[in-house]
């Protein structure tokens, strides 16, 4: 989780907020292109950041792995395929929340089949899929209660009109996330 997700509020609270981002149980193998890419990842959390701050808002990220039975282990690792982030914010004095997932399957590949690398180079580049999804998908997948953000989900409220075979948007381009 990035510093500057969470740290708002009093300065105790923000305080607070940025040393909870220091833990281990927050942290979870990426690699470093989906991490860092202002297309991937970080270019979501920016977008969702940019956003608050033009329209003056608050927001509660949440982020996590979508763990399964099939992810891969590497040096004794489980390496999730998927993650989540759910952004919660209030609008109109009401909850509203988006939530995403993106997929690293393809990009594992060439990370799992090499032997453990002495150097620090970054992995090349592989394709990507993020995805805006209804938090309940999320919440199922998690097998984590989310409720209250399942119910103030603002993709589900605006897709609830489209056909189910379209559950989850693949992302490509900022134009694509309903917010």
């Amino acid at each position: 989780m990035r510093r500057r997700d969470p740290v708002w509020g009093t300065a105790a609270v923000a305080a607070q907020a940025n040393a909870d981002t220091f833990h281990y149980t927050v942290c979870a193998p990426q690699t470093a292109t989906l991490n860092q890419s202002k297309t991937l990842w970080l270019g979501l959390e920016d977008y969702v950041l940019d956003h608050a701050r033009q329209y003056g808002q608050r927001l509660s990220v949440f982020s996590g792995c979508i763990f399964t039975a099939g992810d891969p282990v590497y040096r004794g690792v489980a390496i999730p395929r998927r993650f989540f982030k759910i952004a919660a914010w209030q609008q109109d004095a009401v909850l509203a929340a988006t939530g995403y997932v993106l997929d690293q399957t393809p990009s594992l590949g060439p990370i799992l089949e090499r032997p453990a690398r002495t150097e620090t180079a970054t992995p090349p580049l592989g394709p990507y899929r993020t995805f805006q999804v209804p938090i309940g998908d999320i919440a199922a997948a998690t097998e984590l209660s989310m409720n209250q953000l399942v119910a103030a989900d603002r993709y589900a409220l605006a897709r609830a009109a489209r056909l189910e075979a379209q559950r989850w948007t693949e992302l490509a381009s900022y134009a694509d996330i309903v917010v």
